[in-house]
């Protein structure tokens, strides 16, 4: 199993990080610590090193904080990006966000910047992963636009089903599913519908535990597994190879235990 999505580089973390990545490996083939700044893309990138053909960076920049950046922070970001290419293994979380962000003006700064990575990934041939919240139909006309890119993850989603059949219709995206869907009866919902082949999976940690007041952790996304496999009523291990298969081949990456 693999968590495609989560953030222990954030400071939650700090007083237990080697016991939280302890129980990962406990359970997990490895996990994609995701950046959302320019801090926090080198913060991810040390783990990585740390661990090495277990913890896989991503560099990105999050779309609500990125409306407030200046060019000079954009032009790190991606000069970041182009330096360790070699490093990481997707862009992102990059994206846009309709939840928090209901200023139109704000909404273009947003997609401008969203343009900007995936003109970006479309040039190093790289994939990424996108924070499109309430604006996942958008996201899938926007990025119709960029052919290099190889692979497009809709990190967390939550659209509706006819955009997931758009969605599965372009054979290079995907939709990743976090530890939401045991108590989200929307994401519940969407697996029930989504062909398998076309999910990953995530726990966003430390956010979207089972219990709000909880911090939630990469070794949770088991539950998310065996949730998938109770929804489609199929053989966990199933969900198991399948999600994991979907992972290497996005990311492109070789993981410890399959070494």
């Amino acid at each position: 199993m693999i968590d495609t999505h989560c953030h222990i580089d954030f400071e939650d973390f700090d007083n237990d990080r080697t016991e939280v990545i302890k129980r990962a490996k406990e359970k997990l083939d490895c996990v994609i610590v995701s950046g959302y700044s320019n801090s926090s893309n080198m913060k991810v990138l040390e783990l990585s090193k740390d661990y090495e053909n277990f913890i896989y960076p991503t560099f990105g920049f999050h779309p609500v904080s990125s409306q407030k950046s200046t060019e000079e922070d954009l032009k790190t970001a991606h000069e970041n990006i182009l330096n360790h290419q070699k490093e990481i293994v997707a862009i992102g979380e990059v994206g846009m966000d309709y939840f928090y962000v209901t200023d139109k003006a704000l909404r273009k700064r947003q997609q401008e910047i969203f343009t900007g990575f995936l003109k970006l990934a479309d040039e190093c041939e790289m994939p990424i992963v996108m924070h499109v919240r309430d604006c996942e139909k958008k996201a899938v006309n926007i990025i119709g636009e960029y052919d290099n890119i190889p692979y497009f993850v809709f990190h967390c989603y939550g659209g509706s089903f006819k955009t997931a059949k758009r969605i599965m219709d372009m054979d290079n995206a995907y939709m990743s599913f976090s530890t939401m869907l045991c108590y989200s009866k929307q994401h519940q919902d969407l697996i029930e519908k989504i062909d398998l082949n076309y999910i990953l999976t995530e726990t966003d940690s430390p956010y979207l535990a089972m219990k709000k007041e909880n911090r939630n952790e990469p070794a949770n996304v088991v539950n998310a597994v065996y949730k998938i496999a109770e929804i489609k009523n199929i053989d966990v291990d199933t969900v198991d190879e399948i999600t994991t298969e979907n992972a290497y081949r996005i990311f492109s990456i070789k993981c410890a235990t399959s070494i």
